[in-house]
């Protein structure tokens, strides 16, 4: 039942990891199992047997060819230096090539006490566990770059947090779990040997077009590419109103995934300075911050990876900060893109920067919804008879009608059917997200044996563009006394 593994990451020197098997739980029982990802994956479905999922999701068992292992990395957190991270509470069971020939980790997290673990139980709580299923499934639907969630199962034991919780594993699956933290390890031990094997990995496994330029440029295009997919990454974020909470370097990926969904949260009304990580005291990771912290991520980067630049160091730390400061054009690229097509606009020009921020200055002042606007602007882009409807989300409406007559203006200009634009812009507008509330209280019953709101929500996430009718409640945002401002991380 189990695809083949290949094993390319345990195969690297022996300091890039430690081996770790997985601890055994008292009574693992899978409460969810994504079919379609498990196909895409190579699984033989039709010999599936749940008990036996139970025990490899679970950690219980391994799956044949397994050689576990929890990975080294460093990584700042909230700005300060740790030197030794790692797979505190993960472990990499290996790596399958899916049936489009992309190679694919499978990872446990929740599987136990590693060698990382820095006094930690290496235990994870069901609600975290759920929610990462939830909202890395959710960015998947959307069509942004994300790890994904294979299984989740329970462990009949408690994990104690700020309260005794359900324990639970889930099986996450990345294009590899590979982060700006991993070469921060080995740059802080001045171990350029490392370095550059880790980066000759990296290359061969999500950057082969690079392999054929010459050393130093190969490397300085490495840390170029790299950037872009985070740039573009971060943009594609901003663009539904997600905010990470915890863009630590550790928690940033070298393939341009979206990794490790602790506090993160989708933002309502929206005000750019939201924050809801209970941790995050100072704003450091607020959404409108994201791009400013991938660009200072990317410094980190840079850092580690000097020694593969230039021999001499001042040429490396020049060559470098060139590519790192060409982020801002890098993003700001990207985010246009994004905000053009939410916005139905297939054509460049100039002005589009000042419509756009113009939107979100009115979507600022009348504390509007933001998934709610952009999804009824699609409904305006029909004719002015979706007016109300959208004027209907705003406190204060002022901005947002002296703005509409200048979008339709633009949108004239692109000489288009109004149908045909409201299509593309509701194909990219989703019109369900995981609201905080909502995942809150599917999580809440989950932890009280309920699973039946989880399912709900899995099943509506999975079509976030599509209208899906009785589901309308879902649409909508908290109600006063059901918002949720503080998200934690469940580490």
């Amino acid at each position: 039942m189990f695809p083949t593994f290949t094993l390319r990451y345990s195969k690297l020197p022996a300091h890039f990891f430690e081996p770790f098997t997985p601890v055994v739980v008292e009574q693992p029982a899978l409460i969810a199992f994504n079919q379609t990802l498990a196909e895409t994956l190579g699984f033989d479905l039709s010999a599936f047997d749940e008990q036996q999922a139970t025990d490899w999701f679970s950690g219980n068992e391994l799956p044949p060819g397994a050689e576990p292992v929890a990975q080294a990395y460093a990584g700042h957190q909230f700005g300060g230096f740790s030197p030794r991270l790692g797979d505190g509470r993960a472990v990499l069971l290996g790596e399958v090539t899916d049936r489009d020939g992309r190679l694919r980790d499978i990872q446990l997290k929740g599987a136990g006490r590693t060698p990382f673990s820095r006094g930690g139980d290496g235990r994870a709580p069901l609600g975290p566990v759920l929610r990462e299923y939830l909202v890395s499934e959710a960015m998947y639907a959307m069509g942004i770059p994300t790890t994904r969630a294979l299984a989740a199962v329970t462990t009949g034991e408690r994990v104690m947090r700020r309260m005794p919780e359900p324990g639970a594993v889930l099986t996450r699956v990345a294009s590899s779990h590979i982060r700006v933290g991993t070469f921060q390890y080995f740059g802080s031990r001045h171990d350029a040997e490392a370095v550059k094997t880790l980066a000759d990995h990296v290359i061969e496994r999500h950057y082969p077009e690079l392999a054929g330029a010459g050393e130093q440029d190969r490397y300085l295009n490495l840390l170029k590419a790299i950037q872009q997919r985070q740039a573009e990454l971060v943009a594609r974020w901003m663009g539904v109103g997600f905010i990470h909470g915890v863009m630590n370097t550790d928690n940033t990926s070298i393939s341009g995934e979206t990794i490790d969904f602790g506090p993160c949260a989708f933002m309502e009304r929206f005000d750019p300075k939201t924050v809801f990580s209970s941790i995050d005291t100072n704003g450091r990771y607020a959404y409108v911050n994201q791009p400013v912290i991938l660009q200072w991520n990317m410094a980190r980067l840079a850092e580690a990876m000097l020694p593969l630049f230039d021999s001499d160091e001042q040429q490396a730390i020049e060559r470098a900060t060139e590519v790192v400061q060409g982020f801002s054009e890098q993003y700001l690229e990207a985010w246009l893109g994004v905000m053009r097509q939410k916005l139905g606009l297939l054509q460049e020009e100039d002005s589009d920067q000042e419509l756009i921020e113009a939107l979100q200055e009115a979507m600022r002042v009348g504390r509007a919804d933001f998934t709610l606007t952009f999804r009824q602007l699609g409904e305006c882009a029909r004719g002015e008879q979706g007016d109300d409807a959208l004027l209907a989300l705003f406190e204060q409406d002022a901005d947002i009608r002296a703005w509409l007559p200048q979008w339709r203006k633009r949108l004239a200009r692109e000489d288009r059917n109004g149908e045909e634009t409201a299509r593309r812009m509701q194909a990219v507008n989703p019109l369900y997200i995981p609201r905080n509330h909502q995942v809150e209280q599917a999580l809440s019953a989950a932890v009280e044996g309920d699973f039946a709101p989880f399912e709900t929500l899995r099943e509506i996430l999975a079509h976030p563009f599509d209208e899906q009718p009785g589901r309308e409640a879902w649409t909508l945002p908290a109600a006063p006394d059901e918002a949720v401002f503080r998200t934690f991380c469940g580490t």
